[in-house]
C-alpha cells in the first residue's frame, strides 16, 4: 500500500506539534493522528508469533516440576507455553493460554471455579480424572474434556504408579483483558460426584441419537468429556466418504449435542486427519489456533516458517498467518487436534478467511 494514501496519518513532527503533544499528555489526552496507522492497520498485524514446542524438551522439565513443588502449594503445577511476542499476557498465541500439568499418582487436587474457559487434552497415564460440578469424568490419552465458564472443577490421579500429563488450554488473556475475571475456592475443598462416572458422556455421547434436553439453557456443551476412540472413528468414518478440505484434510469440529455449535462460547476444538503423504494447501485466517499432535509425525509451514513435529509436540499459529500442514509419512495418517478463539471471533463477526493462491497453493519456505 501507498504510504501516502489519503486518510492514512502523514503528519510529520515538529517542534511545536511536541510541544502540542505533551500539553495533552498533561490532561490525559492524545493524538490520534499520531497512532491511527499502527491501531488501524491495513490487515491483522498480531504480535504473535509462530511458534513450536517440542514434547520431548518440555516432558523432563514437567516431571522436574513435580518433585520441586507440591500439587496443594503450587494450586496448579503447571509448565505454561509462552509466545515470544506474548510474554505480558502469559499468552500461548493472540489471546489463548495453554500448559502442561502434571498430577502424581494418588495426587488430587482441590477445588475450585473461575470466569476463564477451560479444557484439556490427555497427553498420558491411564488414571486420570476431573470433576467438573459433580460430574467426575475418567479420561485417557487423546480424550478431550471442557470445564465451561463458571463450573467447580477439581482433577486427581488414581494410578498408583505413573504419573498423568495433559495440555491445558484456556481464555485467560482474553477474560483479562476484559476485566472479567473471577476465581474462588470450594467451600468444601472438594466436590461430592455423582454416583454414576461420566454421567455426561453416557447421557450425550451416543452421536446420532439427542436426549430430550430442552431445559438445558447454558451456553457450554452438557456433554464435557469427548474420548478418544470415538473420535478417531468418527475420522476415519468421514475419510471413507469424503477428502475433507484443500486446507485441513478431513476435519471435524468437537460440537454441543445440543445446538451443534461450538462446545464454549469463546474456544472451539478441531480434530483433523491427514492422509499417509498427504500436504495441505496454505490459507490464512482472522483467529488463532493452538495444535496439539494427537498422532503421527510431519511438518507444518507457517508464516514461511517449516516445523517439523511428531506426536505430543505443540504449536501455535497466529491470527492472519499463512499455513499449511503435511503428513511425512507414507503409510499412515496423522491427526492434530487443535483449540481457537474462533466461536468468539465469529460472535463478533470478525471473521475472515483467504486461500494462498500461488504455487499451486504452496509457500515459499524462508
Amino acid at each position: 500500500m501507498r504510504e501516502d494514501v489519503i486518510g492514512r496519518s502523514r503528519v510529520e513532527d515538529t517542534e511545536e506539534l511536541e510541544r502540542y503533544y505533551e500539553e495533552l499528555r498533561k490532561f490525559d489526552a492524545g493524538a490520534l493522528w499520531t497512532v491511527a496507522n499502527e491501531i488501524e492497520p491495513w490487515y491483522p498485524q498480531p504480535r504473535s508469533v509462530p511458534m513450536h514446542w517440542r514434547y520431548e524438551d518440555l516432558r523432563p522439565m514437567v516431571l522436574k516440576s513435580a518433585s520441586l513443588v507440591s500439587g496443594d502449594d503450587a494450586g496448579r503445577r503447571v509448565v505454561m507455553l509462552v509466545n515470544e511476542g506474548r510474554q505480558e499476557l502469559s499468552a500461548a498465541v493472540g489471546l489463548l493460554y495453554t500448559g502442561l500439568q502434571i498430577m502424581n499418582p494418588g495426587e488430587s487436587m482441590t477445588a475450585h471455579r473461575h470466569a476463564a474457559a477451560a479444557l484439556r487434552f490427555v497427553i498420558e497415564g491411564e488414571g486420570a480424572w476431573t470433576i467438573v460440578d459433580g460430574d467426575r469424568l475418567k479420561v485417557g490419552p487423546g480424550d478431550f474434556a471442557i470445564t465451561p465458564k463458571g463450573t467447580w472443577h477439581e482433577h486427581g490421579n488414581d494410578s498408583s504408579q505413573t504419573p498423568v500429563i495433559w495440555q491445558d488450554g484456556l481464555d485467560i488473556p482474553l477474560v483479562n483483558a476484559l476485566d472479567a475475571n473471577f476465581y474462588e475456592v470450594h467451600p468444601e475443598l472438594h466436590q461430592v460426584p455423582g454416583k454414576v462416572v461420566n454421567t455426561s458422556l453416557l447421557q450425550h455421547g451416543a452421536g446420532i441419537l439427542k436426549p430430550d434436553r430442552r431445559g438445558w439453557s447454558k451456553r457450554y456443551s452438557p456433554l464435557l468429556a469427548y474420548p478418544w476412540e470415538m473420535t478417531y472413528q468418527a475420522l476415519l468414518d468421514q475419510a471413507k466418504v469424503s477428502e475433507g478440505t484443500p486446507h485441513d484434510g478431513v476435519i471435524m469440529e468437537y460440537v454441543n449435542p445440543v445446538t451443534g455449535g461450538s462446545v464454549m462460547p469463546t474456544m472451539g476444538a478441531h480434530m483433523q486427519l491427514l492422509q499417509p503423504g498427504q500436504a495441505t494447501q496454505a490459507h490464512r485466517h482472522t483467529g488463532s489456533v493452538i495444535y496439539h499432535v494427537a498422532k503421527g509425525r510431519g511438518h507444518s509451514v507457517i508464516a514461511g516458517r517449516r516445523f517439523d513435529w511428531k506426536q505430543n509436540d505443540i504449536f501455535a499459529v497466529p491470527s492472519w498467518a499463512w499455513h499449511e500442514h503435511a503428513n511425512d509419512d507414507d503409510r499412515d495418517d496423522a491427526c492434530l487436534f487443535s483449540f481457537n478463539d474462533f466461536p468468539m471471533i465469529h460472535s463478533l463477526d470478525l471473521w475472515a478467511e483467504a486461500a494462498y493462491t500461488e504455487d499451486g497453493g504452496h509457500q515459499p519456505v524462508g
